[in-house]
């Protein structure tokens, strides 16, 4: 019997890497890697076109859409993309900011409301740090080069919040640089920050700060997922547990690859030193898949979007996610 075909949209990441060059192949699946750089034109062109069998997902926007059953995709508890966020919150230095709490009342741009990096970066603001949501006018629109709005995928607060969409001919890098806002938020920086006298970090010591927040709370907050087609899962239920193996051994090969000490696999000079800390901090497996190793990340998530009001009400994980089975240890 032949391989089943199908195709995979993600970014051309290090952990995946097996999978695209064959190092690593799915069993019984002949795989389509299609290394797309930009996250958004993948999302787009799922959630427009259901144009891929298997994709990387904003995390954050598959539980909106989900959670009103607006998406015919299900999601593999696997992790393509994860960030830490408190270095993405750049400001305007003469806006008087020099604390998280300066921020309540002040003008911020975000590329997209609904982007998961903002919805992270939010909820830490709120919970962390008490900062008033509400308090804060928002401006959404490109970052570094001008967008248009997208009507189709409108996914904003129902109610109580103040956003405002800058329009096609400029950027909130200018405005940010300008003075315009007061700060910016999301998953890209300005083009201005170290060009630009008046931008700069919230957090310059940030990962300082972010080691902290992992220790105090053991998030390592995800970006994106990866779906799979929901009429795929139903007709091929093996197709899931499949990927789901090939993804973990292709994040183990990974790991071995960087971690070869005759020569540097990345033009990162402390790259040893920077994977002993990631072991020390994280502990034997630092970018974890799964639903039960991730539950308190995805929780956190889980009530931002609600608390934002991106979602009605948190929903339950395990309707979220496909169940895994990889064996009977």
């Amino acid at each position: 019997m032949p391989n089943l075909q199908l195709t995979l949209a993600c970014g051309a990441y290090d952990r995946t890497e097996a999978l695209r060059d064959g190092a690593i192949r799915a069993e019984g699946i002949d795989l389509t890697y299609l290394a797309i750089q930009s996250p958004p034109e993948i999302f787009s062109r799922v959630i427009k076109k259901q144009a891929f069998d298997v994709a990387e997902m904003s995390t954050s926007v598959y539980f909106q859409l989900r959670s009103k059953n607006q998406l015919p995709y299900l999601a593999l508890p696997i992790f393509p993309s994860r960030v830490f966020r408190h270095g993405f919150i750049f400001v305007n230095t003469t806006a008087g900011i020099r604390q998280p709490s300066d921020l309540n009342g002040k003008r911020i741009g975000v590329p997209e409301y609904r982007q998961t990096a903002a919805v992270w970066i939010r909820g830490l603001l709120q919970h962390e740090y008490e900062v008033d949501l509400h308090s804060i006018r928002w401006f959404e629109g490109g970052v570094n080069a001008p967008r248009a709005a997208d009507p189709e995928l409108d996914l904003h607060p129902a109610a109580g919040c103040s956003i405002d969409f800058i329009g096609p001919d400029r950027t909130l890098d200018q405005m940010l640089a300008a003075g315009e806002i007061d700060a910016l938020i999301g998953a890209r920086s300005p083009a201005s920050l170290g060009r630009h006298p008046d931008v700069s970090r919230l957090f310059p010591n940030y990962r300082d700060v972010e080691r902290q927040y992992f220790q105090k709370t053991g998030i390592f907050p995800m970006m994106h997922t990866l779906v799979m087609r929901e009429d795929l899962h139903a007709a091929k239920p093996w197709v899931s547990d499949s990927l789901y193996k090939a993804f973990v051994q292709a994040k183990d090969w990974c790991w071995e690859q960087l971690s070869f000490s005759g020569t540097m696999r990345c033009m990162l000079p402390w790259l040893f030193d920077d994977l002993e800390e990631m072991q020390r901090v994280f502990g034997a497996d630092p970018w974890p898949y799964g639903l039960e190793p991730n539950r308190t990340a995805l929780e956190a998530l889980n009530q931002y979007l609600v608390d934002q009001g991106l979602m009605a009400a948190k929903v339950k994980l395990e309707d979220m996610f496909i169940p895994i089975v990889l064996s009977n240890e």
